[in-house]
């Protein structure tokens, strides 16, 4: 078990309710247990102020039969994206090393018992970040690589429908 975060000793304790500093280490599109949807599943490492070491996790549904439920995850990933300074995005891979504010709730579960949602995101210094990377046309080609025979102007995976 050499996964586990230094200084968690396993602990699944949910955190108190609160705001705190984390860093994104994770964030991998997945389809929905019903293979209906799509979200990002996203792991947040904990760097304080209190209990640093800890994870939460999260997801963020994208693409999702309930509307309301695709309207609510598509709002958090953009209030996600603002605070670790992004205006676009095309895969979740940019999401990581993002560091941020997050805010967390307890939420009580019968079957699973008491554990953390996150409820906001903002900038790790309290406001909103300046955007860090400007937003770039997804058929742009890092300037090394050799051109691939790519679809232009192609949606994000969570973006299509």
């Amino acid at each position: 078990m050499d996964e586990w975060p230094q200084g968690s000793g396993g602990n699944f304790e949910p955190l108190p309710a609160g705001w705190y500093q984390a860093t994104i280490t994770s964030a991998e599109l997945k389809k929905t247990k019903a293979g209906t949807g799509e979200y990002i599943a996203v792991r947040y490492d904990i760097l304080g102020p209190t209990h640093q070491g800890r994870v939460v996790f999260g997801n963020l549904n994208i693409a999702n039969p309930n509307q309301k439920a695709e309207e609510i995850g598509r709002q958090q990933l953009r209030e996600l994206m603002v605070a670790i300074g992004l205006n676009s995005v095309s895969d979740t891979d940019q999401l990581i090393g993002g560091s941020l504010s997050i805010k967390l709730d307890v939420k009580s579960d019968e079957q699973y018992g008491d554990k953390n949602e996150v409820r906001g995101f903002k900038a790790s210094g309290g406001g909103s970040a300046a955007p860090k990377v400007a937003a770039v046309p997804s058929f742009a080609a890092p300037a090394a690589a050799p051109a691939a025979p790519a679809v232009a102007k192609a949606a994000p995976p969570w973006a299509r429908k």
